[in-house]
């Protein structure tokens, strides 16, 4: 019950990762507001939101807050990764936008929107978790330039704001997965399976990473068992970050 009390607006609630967390929160004790493009997504209030509307964003936590009466716990984990974002050369400037606007403008929005709801709080705070991913620290042959950039924005983003309301009780990290094993990633993959085989060759524990795994991740930022952690580069990835060889 390490969430116990708590209220967690999750965004992308009905990816992999998304869903194993909300299931995953409420069984820690946590009253979960899911947030997904599609409608039906998992949680004590679900709510079909399209993250990149600022308008949208902020009435969802008007809502959670009006359901739950407060805030604890931001999981601003909507992404996309297209099949038309590759190479710098080949992705066209509308398929660079349409990534940036969700998997970074989105994050803006729900911290601008969301951590107001935060400060409210009394004693004010709260744990903001942003999804970022290994790629925001490593470079790739292998290029999803948007999707890359976007990440990186994420992660810069996270620690600027983790140290900007460190003193307010405000906790931001970025969570940063692995390759993990989802349907976003075998779609990926599921035309390509050399794809697949290339990249697994870099990853130290010779897998790909589970939902539950990054759930877990994100379990314990939205606890309070990491007081003491803001401002970070949470890295669940396999060891990939920090592979040079890796093992037969």
């Amino acid at each position: 019950m390490r969430l116990q009390g708590k209220v967690c607006v999750v965004t992308g609630a009905s990816g992999g990762i998304g869903a194993a967390s909300v299931e995953l929160f409420r069984r820690e004790g946590a009253k979960v507001v899911g947030v997904d493009l599609l409608a039906g997504a998992p949680g004590d209030l679900s709510l079909e939101v399209d993250v990149t509307d600022e308008q949208q964003v902020a009435a969802m936590y008007t809502r959670a807050r009006e359901e739950f009466g407060r805030i604890d716990v931001l999981f601003n984990n909507a992404g996309i990764s297209p099949n038309d974002d590759g190479s710098v050369l080949d992705t066209t400037l509308e398929a660079y936008q349409r990534v940036q606007d969700v998997n970074l403008k989105s994050v803006f929005l729900c911290c601008k929107h969301g951590i107001p709801h935060l400060l409210a709080n009394d004693p004010q705070g709260g744990s903001v978790i942003n999804t970022a991913s290994f790629v925001a620290v490593l470079g790739a042959a292998t290029s999803q330039v948007s999707y890359t950039a976007s990440k990186g924005g994420v992660l810069s983003l996270s620690r600027e704001l983790g140290v900007e309301f460190a003193r307010s009780g405000v906790r931001v990290n970025a969570l940063c997965p692995g390759p993990v094993d989802t349907p976003l990633l075998r779609e990926l993959f599921a035309k390509d399976p050399e794809k697949a085989a290339r990249r697994m060759v870099h990853i130290p524990v010779g897998r790909f990473g589970t939902a539950q795994e990054i759930a877990n991740g994100a379990l314990f930022l939205a606890s309070d068992e990491s007081s003491f952690v803001t401002a970070s580069t949470f890295l669940v990835d396999g060891g990939i970050s920090g592979a040079y060889t890796t093992p037969l």
